[in-house]
């Protein structure tokens, strides 16, 4: 999609209703499906915010960015995600959380990004997170610098997003799972599932 374009969808993009968990659950793992309003707030999750940021690459395609997760020894290791990360008493709401994370793992400054809208919080069972995605962007493609919790950086079309041929199923094993079967994203070559692409489902449906 031309940047053009996707600067002409924004306010349709703020003013669409959300389709939430009907469009959050068509990616979800069958273990995520058992969690209701109430089982979540019965587990007093820890909140976390993340930033879909999308921007335009030299050709003026739209693109957003996802990061590969550093391997390490917990439960996201290596995972794909957006730029996010869990509340700090430093921050005045969840916006501002996803602000300084976006920041502090891929330096994309706070005074370059405009906010769009806030989308359905999803809850993330394995480490008992509840993640508000905020969509933003930027008029220029920033200078991404990622830190010691970024390994890759994943710039994807949106277009390939839109396209119904990078929907798939894939069986996986992770610490705390064994042969689960996910709906998923492939993008780039790299396997997108779990809480990201519930987020991503509800994103492109309101493209």
């Amino acid at each position: 999609m031309d940047f053009k374009t996707f600067i002409s969808k924004i306010p349709s993009l703020q003013s669409k209703a959300l389709n939430g968990l009907d469009a959050q659950f068509k990616f979800a793992p069958k273990m995520r499906l058992q969690y209701n309003e109430e089982k979540i707030k019965a587990q007093n999750p820890r909140r976390a915010a993340v930033l879909a940021f999308f921007y335009p690459d030299e050709e003026h395609n739209t693109r957003f960015l996802l990061t590969q997760r550093a391997s390490y020894n917990g439960t996201h290791s290596a995972q794909i995600s957006f730029p996010g990360g869990k509340y700090d008493e430093v921050d005045n709401n969840l916006q501002e959380t996803a602000l300084r994370e976006a920041f502090e793992e891929v330096s994309i400054l706070n005074e370059t990004v405009k906010i769009v809208r806030e989308i359905t919080d999803v809850y993330i069972p394995p480490s008992n997170f509840l993640a508000t995605p905020f969509i933003g962007y930027s008029n220029s493609k920033p200078n991404f610098i990622p830190n010691e919790e970024v390994a890759e950086i994943i710039e994807v079309k949106l277009e390939d997003l839109l396209n119904d041929n990078n929907i798939t199923t894939i069986n996986i094993t992770t610490s705390y799972a064994k042969n689960l079967e996910v709906p998923c994203f492939k993008l780039n070559d790299y396997i997108v599932w779990g809480a990201t692409a519930m987020m991503l489902s509800e994103i492109r449906e309101l493209f």
